[in-house]
């Protein structure tokens, strides 16, 4: 395999195992071989009016130099009102040539949907899927899912060249424990918007003899830098091979910023494959929607696309010798 293919590879595995973090059971896998996903996107998952199946095929040049070939399967999705969606994808492809879009294409979806829910026009009959009861929590969490309270709380009003840096311990969020196989994953989340800060918060979160004794303490950041318009990143595996990779990954696709999000795993004895790194993006994406560190697909695509040429369109048109509308699945 070459060596482009093996990092596109990589980055689709990565993007992969972050939509069903952030899907869970609306991700589903047709043809893992084949790189074939579907998603049922709705308006309202308490209550759905609008229902529309996304299937997408990942080429192996994806997300480098070809867009997912996808089809959209609804039975009122028709005519102007399909052309329409469908150039609206392909713009967010042009914006951000080279990066992954599959949660920009799913959240684009979802407002169009949405939009159309607000419209007097009666929605077409949907099933509602019947939701299993939810498993009662342990008694003993292994945190209580409240903030702990700094001495100072952190002020936020930061100058634009960030000439006062600001050192005081942000507030420290606990999510909620998942359990499987008697291996324990707690998410943390914190503030930063400094290098400095990133070390206040794992000192204090190493205080707790719980998250000390823990295997791994798996973490990630992104600090937006006004000043250069960039962003300050980094992740740490702590013995877990490539988890913080994907954990920094999975906040990326979310584009948050200003956020350090902290996974500790307390082994239990058994092996659990892959399955261990769908709990670890669950704790992250989980404690990022709750504390409203999620974006707007606009301002993720804004976000994700600011730096990208359109002339980089018609090189890649030169080099397929087609155009993207080609790639929709017949």
């Amino acid at each position: 395999m070459a060596e482009g293919d093996a990092g596109s590879d990589q980055r689709q595995n990565e993007e992969i195992e972050a939509m069903a973090a952030i899907y869970g059971e609306e991700w589903c896998v047709i043809d893992d071989c084949a790189k074939i996903f579907c998603i049922r996107i709705s308006d309202d998952i308490d209550d759905p009016k609008w229902t529309l199946c996304l299937q997408v095929m990942l080429p192996n040049e994806y997300p480098g130099t070809a867009p997912p070939i996808y089809q959209l399967n609804a039975p009122w999705l028709k005519g102007q009102e399909r052309a329409d969606l469908s150039n609206s994808l392909e713009e967010i492809y042009i914006q951000n040539i080279g990066e992954s879009i599959l949660y920009l294409w799913v959240e684009k979806i979802r407002d169009v949907l949405i939009q159309k829910s607000q419209m007097t026009e009666p929605g077409p009959n949907v099933k509602k899927k019947t939701e299993e009861e939810d498993v009662d929590c342990e008694d003993d969490l292994i945190l209580a899912c409240q903030p702990e309270i700094p001495a100072k709380a952190l002020d936020f009003g930061i100058t634009e060249n960030r000439t006062i840096e600001i050192e005081e311990l942000p507030p420290i969020d606990h999510g909620i424990p998942i359990t499987d196989r008697r291996s324990t994953f707690q998410a943390h989340l914190a503030p930063v918007v400094c290098p400095k800060q990133v070390k206040m918060v794992l000192a204090k979160l190493y205080e707790n003899k719980k998250i000390a004794s823990a295997t791994h303490n798996i973490y990630a950041y992104r600090i937006y830098c006004e000043d250069k318009q960039t962003f300050l990143q980094d992740c740490e595996d702590d013995g877990e091979t490539a988890a913080g990779g994907r954990l920094l990954h999975l906040m990326e696709i979310l584009n948050v910023r200003n956020v350090m999000v902290v996974v500790s795993r307390w082994y239990g004895g058994i092996l659990l494959g892959p399955d261990r790194f769908k709990h670890i993006n669950n704790c992250a994406r989980n404690i990022l929607v709750e504390r409203n560190y999620t974006n707007s697909p606009e301002e993720s695509s804004k976000a994700l696309g600011k730096n990208k040429k359109c002339s980089l369109l018609s090189n890649l048109s030169k080099n397929q010798g087609v155009s993207i509308c080609s790639y929709m699945l017949k």
